[in-house]
């Protein structure tokens, strides 16, 4: 029996958001009627173009969609009659390169599945986007009849992470890029250098490792590693290498680099730092070209970025030659003499075949048109690189670790606020955008959780049409990518559970989880840690293990907007109603143990001020449902004690006192 796929097109936002649990959403969809069943005769076959990267996919994606169904697939599918078959045109380059074809059609009908793609970077986009499909029904587990025809809105799809601050290793760097490859993302930018450690063997210059990295670095050949797993997943590697600034870890090994008689050590406190290479040696470039070079030889991709943020100048400042130099050679400032520097890199960059990468502050009025220029200072800033002929990244707005939600990260985009006012041939220059996961407290431990989901959010802004903008719908989506990507060895809340037994001594802390389900650490650099912290702090807090974003807290305030718009059902509040119950009475029962560790103490008045934030909360939500007023001095007075609940309190934020507050707010006074 076949299956008929509808041919009239049906508008994307209508089908899709409440059918198909798909991130980042296609870009054209025309649903079937059926479902393609996958049971132990499932097979898959390769037509046309074949290689080895395509029979490692075809494998991989088996064995996902074996964990996915618990049907041992992966042994049987190459046995069986092929019922899905991949068809694909021709190679891709032989290294990956910016805006290659990414294309694919997926056709699924009631009994065969059609994929077909140019190259295999389609292909690989296609068997993830069937992964996502699979879903539990009467009949079993299958994917719906659909036809897909699905590429990316922009080329540049990238996820920044600092290994530098916190050493991040490989099977966790791996680990990720099977999460990218999961919501289509094809830009690994890999920080590796930076004031607290330089993190790649350097062979021509030793010393950088030696005694930049305190033993944690990535050999050569674990590079390769990665560079070979990416490529298989349709992922470019970018490296970073931070220079002038931002080299202390450089300067440690090589000091005659330096802008000052130092001496110079591994920076163990975050921040912007000092230390600064010398712009005016001939010295430096000489070091500099045999050192790009060396890694230009090591990473194939096309683009070398060198970063070249947050150089404060004050070495340069402080040296009597470099002030002479800059007197004698017309050098007005600081900027003035990065942009010799960068002018001088640059040229090194190209010397080796390479395009230049760096941040806002390589924009000059003299840099060259090729460089692209990646933007942590905002859509202004990105508008002014494509106005002056540079091409461009957005950034700002997709620091994940900076705890923002992911409706925040969802509504930026790189062609948003002042990008929008570029005429045709400017906005083309805007490539895409990448996610960016500073590490200053971020470890090997925490680091799912603070990717994951939320830049699934962000894949799909760079790749989904832009008119896809429907939060709600993004959230419902991203619950279900959240949970899919176990398959992939990404479960944040398994980390979660295991930090929170740790800091417990107890397998099962029940009522520390309720505590924990509504709080997150603080937005932006506003961390209560203090002077004292350091790379070398523990991580093991509430606020290191707790998600960025609560989704209780979240799906309560929408159950609190419901109530005081007047549009909730019974059900919804009685889930209001049973939530705030639950976190009024958590506190009895969770204050006898916070004393019994160290990691928990801290927690007495957090869990305190939800307990009396919930009695507000159940007050406010009795007054608005027996329509009862109360007097304005009793409601400012509630007001003030929500405020004081809402700072910030061992390092961590009550998400559910600003919904308590709107109940507060909505009660009528006498």
């Amino acid at each position: 029996m076949s299956c008929s796929i509808v041919t009239s097109p049906v508008p994307l936002r209508a089908q899709t958001q409440s059918t198909l649990p798909i991130m980042p959403l296609p870009a054209h969809v025309v649903p079937g009627q059926g479902e393609f069943v996958i049971d132990g005769a499932f097979g898959v076959s390769l037509e046309g173009y074949k290689e080895p990267r395509l029979e490692r996919a075809r494998q991989r994606f088996l064995v996902t969609l074996s964990h996915e169904t618990g049907i041992p697939l992966w042994r049987a599918a190459q046995y069986n009659q092929p019922h899905f078959t991949i068809k694909t045109d021709h190679a891709s380059q032989p290294v990956q390169q910016l805006g290659e074809d990414e294309s694919y059609d997926l056709e699924i009908s009631s009994t065969q599945v059609l994929l077909t793609a140019a190259n295999p970077l389609g292909v690989l986009h296609g068997l993830q986007t069937f992964l996502q499909l699979v879903r539990v029904t009467p009949q079993g587990f299958s994917v719906p009849a659909v036809s897909i025809h699905d590429h990316p809105r922009f080329p540049w799809r990238g996820l920044m992470i600092d290994s530098s601050r916190h050493f991040i290793p490989i099977p966790v760097i791996e680990r990720d890029l099977d999460g990218m490859e999961a919501v289509k993302l094809n830009v690994f930018h890999w920080h590796i250098s930076d004031d607290q450690g330089f993190r790649a063997e350097s062979r021509v210059f030793p010393l950088l490792q030696n005694k930049g990295s305190d033993g944690l670095y990535y050999t050569q050949t674990q590079i390769h590693q990665v560079l070979d797993y990416a490529r298989d997943r349709g992922i470019r590697v970018v490296a970073e290498f931070d220079m002038p600034c931002h080299t202390a870890s450089w300067l440690v090994g090589y000091p005659q680099l330096a802008s000052s008689k130092g001496p110079y050590h591994v920076a163990i406190h975050m921040g912007v730092h000092d230390a600064a290479m010398d712009p005016t040696k001939e010295s430096t470039y000489q070091f500099l070209n045999s050192f790009i070079g060396e890694m230009a030889s090591l990473f194939p991709d096309a683009y070398f970025h060198i970063g070249g943020d947050e150089c404060n100048g004050k070495e340069w400042n402080n040296n009597p030659q470099i002030q002479q130099y800059m007197h004698a050679h017309g050098i007005a400032d600081n900027a003035a003499l990065q942009a010799y520097f960068t002018a001088r890199v640059q040229k090194l960059v190209a010397i080796h075949h390479k395009i230049m990468e760096g941040w806002d502050e390589v924009l000059q009025p003299t840099t060259p048109k090729n460089v692209v220029i990646q933007s942590w200072r905002g859509q202004t800033s990105l508008a002014q690189a494509a106005r002056q002929g540079n091409r461009g990244i957005l950034s700002t707005g997709y620091y994940i670790d900076l705890n923002q939600p992911a409706s925040q990260h969802y509504l930026v985009d790189p062609l948003g606020g002042d990008a929008a006012s570029l005429d045709s041939e400017q906005r083309a220059r805007i490539l895409g955008g990448e996610a960016t996961i500073w590490s200053e407290f971020v470890t090997p431990e925490n680091i799912d959780s603070r990717i994951w989901p939320r830049t699934a959010a962000i894949a799909e802004r760079l790749w989904s049409p832009q008119e896809v903008r429907d939060v709600d719908s993004m959230y419902q989506r991203l619950a279900v990518i959240s949970q899919n990507l176990k398959w992939y060895g990404i479960n944040p809340q398994a980390v979660t559970d295991e930090m929170l037994q740790r800091m417990t001594g107890n397998h099962d802390p029940a009522t520390l989880k309720v505590l924990a389900a509504v709080v997150q650490p603080p937005i932006g650099y506003t961390r209560d840690d203090g002077p004292n912290y350091t790379s070398f702090t523990p991580l093991n807090r509430l606020v290191d293990a707790v998600p960025p974003e609560s989704d209780v807290a979240r799906q309560f305030q929408h159950l609190v907007e419901k109530i005081v718009a007047g549009h909730a059902t019974q059900q919804q509040w009685a889930q209001a109603r049973q939530w705030l119950i639950l976190w009024r009475d958590n506190d009895a029962k969770l204050q006898p143990t916070l004393g019994e560790s160290n990691l928990t103490q801290e927690l007495v008045p957090v869990s305190h001020n939800l307990s009396e934030v919930a009695i507000i909360g159940l007050q406010s939500l009795d007054n608005l449902r027996n329509h009862t007023e109360v007097s304005t001095l009793v409601q400012q007075k509630n007001l003030q004690q929500i405020k004081a609940a809402e700072q910030q309190t061992a390092s961590l934020l009550n998400m559910v006192a600003p919904s308590v507050k709107l109940l507060v707010q909505a009660t009528k006074t006498e």
